[in-house]
């Protein structure tokens, strides 16, 4: 189980990701954005094949927990693209904690590999407007 704390700016940078559009996006279409985003930033920092790599491990760990993500892949890229039908959510949050459990796990390999403070500056700089904090810390000052 994922620590709360990436949980939590998980969700934060999927909502001001969604807030930030005048047109309302998809839930699979918002966290396509967020996912593009954070690609771009640590493709510039580890190259394609690095990031490909911590997000490749973050997509098989995220299907064990959620199972509607079995049609996405990541591409030569990085990029994150589903291939066939999406599945049909037994429950209407499942899609939306799906998208959750896949960006924290990516932000639990990135905070590993590069360290929090250096994630946490990626994601400010990329979201300067969603009131992130320390993704592990528990002196949380938004809610």
């Amino acid at each position: 189980m994922l620590p709360l704390g990436t949980r939590d700016q998980a969700r934060r940078l999927l909502a001001s990701e969604a807030a930030a559009d005048k047109t309302p996006l998809t839930t699979e279409a918002t966290l396509l954005r967020v996912y593009d985003k954070v690609r771009r930033s640590l493709c510039a920092l580890a190259g394609v094949a690095g990031f490909r790599s911590l997000a490749s491990r973050a997509l098989t760990l995220a299907k064990s927990e959620a199972p509607s993500l079995r049609e996405m892949q990541i591409t030569s890229d990085g990029s994150l693209q589903r291939f066939g039908e999406p599945e049909p959510p037994r429950q209407e949050h499942q899609e939306d904690e799906a998208g959750v459990i896949l960006l924290a796990e990516l932000l639990t390999l990135l905070i590993t590999f590069i360290g929090e403070t250096l994630t946490l500056r990626l994601l400010q700089d990329a979201w300067p407007e969603a009131g992130l904090d320390n993704c592990n810390s528990g002196d949380r000052t938004t809610a």
